[in-house]
């Protein structure tokens, strides 16, 4: 899973490590929550991203190269 939209209708995608700190900076964001819990590799795009779909495309492509990378659970 790459992205994820919580019971809230905010979205949340997961990045690389070297992306996550640069995302969270760039877009003055935090550390994705759902039902509580903190998902360490996980951002939540901010509402003013969500317009700019040419701009998510970049990341919702880094997101899912980085997700092909993971082992299966």
């Amino acid at each position: 899973m790459f992205t994820y939209l919580d019971q809230t209708g905010a979205m949340g995608i997961r990045l690389p490590k070297d992306e996550l700190e640069a995302f969270l900076k760039k877009y003055k964001t935090t550390l994705f929550e759902s039902y509580g819990v903190v998902k360490k590799d996980w951002a939540k795009v901010p509402d003013s991203l969500l317009s700019k779909t040419k701009e998510l495309a970049k990341y919702l492509a880094v997101s899912y190269e980085y997700t092909k990378t993971l082992k299966p659970k």
